[in-house]
């Protein structure tokens, strides 16, 4: 079974006086790359969640986000009460200096910078294993929406796969017609040389030669072989194989080039970029499989 790069989930639950949410959104990758984006109570946590996510998902570009409300609150402040004191002096005093009102004092101080912060506190550590779970739930989720896309993609790819095979049957029989096609063209061409009473015998073993290295009778025993290799290793439980699906379609292709750039006959190359265009559309799918 096939699993996508692509996903999304999300989960949510309230966690003592707290309403926390977590969503992923997971995009093709060739490694593990995750962005997050977290509240300030769980900073400290971000390396847990980068390595619990990475065990989890294996693969892809990872956007992660979790937040947390508190008590209808998204952040607890507090108020440097020490400092307001002294702003209000000093703008007391020059206010009097100035002969200005003083009944917009406070709403000025209020805005005046590290008068009122933010908390810095740290989840606790019981609390932060409650939103671990839930954001493993997410993650859950994410799987199985990738599942659920990989199914997609698993047929269309062995639908390509199963077109190269049907292909390359397609060339078995062209092979004879090939062979006389090949000493059609020879004797011609020593005609066009005025050599028409070439000997018989030292033409054939000429065309034994000729046909020789023209040969892929390898090529197609590796191509199937391959072709054979793909489907077992799409059949297999492993999640993560695209890498390998991805290398193996690269030895499909070796094979395929190699039987066109042989066969050097105008039909047979017909089908061997048939074949090719089979292969693009699958190496475009495996791009998207974890």
């Amino acid at each position: 079974m096939l699993y996508s790069m692509t996903g999304f989930g999300r989960a949510t639950a309230t966690i003592g006086n707290r309403q926390v949410s977590a969503e992923i959104k997971s995009l093709n990758g060739k490694q593990f790359e995750i962005i997050s984006k977290l509240p300030y109570l769980l900073r400290a946590y971000d390396l847990d969640v980068r390595s619990t996510l990475s065990a989890l998902l294996m693969r892809g570009t990872t956007d992660v986000m979790i937040s947390i409300k508190q008590d209808g609150m998204t952040k607890p402040v507090s108020v440097n009460a020490d400092l307001a004191v002294a702003y209000y002096k000093s703008m007391q005093e020059i206010a009097v200096r100035l002969g200005l009102p003083e009944e917009q004092m406070l709403s000025t101080i209020m805005r005046m910078p590290e008068i009122i912060s933010t908390e810095q506190d740290v989840l606790p550590e019981a609390d932060w294993l409650q939103v671990k779970a839930l954001m493993i739930e997410a993650a859950e989720k994410l799987m199985e929406h990738r599942r659920h896309e990989g199914l997609s993609l698993e047929k269309d790819i062995l639908n390509r796969i199963t077109n190269i095979e049907a292909h390359l049957q397609k060339i078995i029989p062209m092979e004879g017609q090939r062979t006389e096609r090949v000493r059609q063209r020879l004797r011609q061409s020593l005609r066009e040389l005025g050599a028409e009473q070439a000997d018989d015998n030292r033409f054939e073993q000429e065309l034994i030669y000729y046909l020789e290295k023209m040969d892929f009778s390898e090529e197609k025993t590796r191509l199937a072989q391959h072709c054979s290799y793909f489907r077992e290793t799409v059949a297999k439980e492993d999640m993560s194989k695209g890498k390998v699906l991805g290398f193996i379609l690269q030895e499909i292709g070796r094979e395929i080039n190699t039987l066109g750039a042989k066969a050097n006959d105008a039909a047979i190359q017909q089908i061997v970029v048939l074949m090719k265009d089979e292969l693009e559309k699958a190496k475009e799918q495996i791009l998207n499989v974890l």
